[in-house]
């Protein structure tokens, strides 16, 4: 009973891992780009921190359009968004070392409970570390931007997951006992 104990955490950990990390592009979409221009999985604020450099610029442009947003902004928010980019990318690599990790110690012919909990330990600090600089980034966007700025794309944001609710909604009703 505890070796299936230590195997569920360590498949836990496995499994909330690999959940957080962004989904690796679906064959066939650009740029692991899924419906409606969202990567898997991943969606809302920290999607601006994801892509290719243009892609980035893309998006933040898009979040600023219509808020008469300076030239000055786009450009302290694009070199924000592009730092943190690179930070998560370095870390995300470090998540995929820790996944691999996880691997190695399920399939070894004895499981060894204390490398699986240190490694969920190991985990847990490495999405905090991702966590932390995905808050720091968005504290720092938010500093570039005015009170109405904010509020306007808070507006959107909540209009944009109201929409998104409707729309889960409806694919449940179309799709029963899926």
């Amino acid at each position: 009973m505890v070796v299936i104990g230590m195997l569920v955490t360590l498949l836990a950990a496995i499994g909330v891992s690999a959940w957080a990390q962004p989904a690796p592009p679906r064959p066939g979409m650009e740029g692991g780009m899924g419906h409606h221009g969202m990567r898997d999985g991943m969606d809302g604020p920290g999607m601006m921190f994801h892509g290719s450099p243009e892609h980035m610029g893309r998006m933040i442009d898009h979040m600023l359009d219509g808020l008469n947003a300076s030239d000055a902004q786009r450009s302290q928010i694009k070199q924000i968004a592009a730092q943190t980019a690179a930070d998560l990318k370095a870390q995300a690599a470090a998540g995929r070392g820790l996944r691999q990790r996880g691997m190695q110690i399920f399939t070894a012919p004895t499981v060894d409970a204390n490398a699986a909990e240190e490694l969920r330990q190991q985990m847990l600090q490495q999405h905090d570390q991702m966590s932390r600089r995905v808050t720091q980034a968005m504290v720092a966007v938010a500093n570039v931007l005015t009170p109405e700025q904010r509020a306007t794309v808070g507006e959107r944001m909540r209009d944009r997951q109201s929409r998104m609710e409707e729309r889960m909604k409806r694919m449940e009703r179309a799709a029963p006992g899926r």
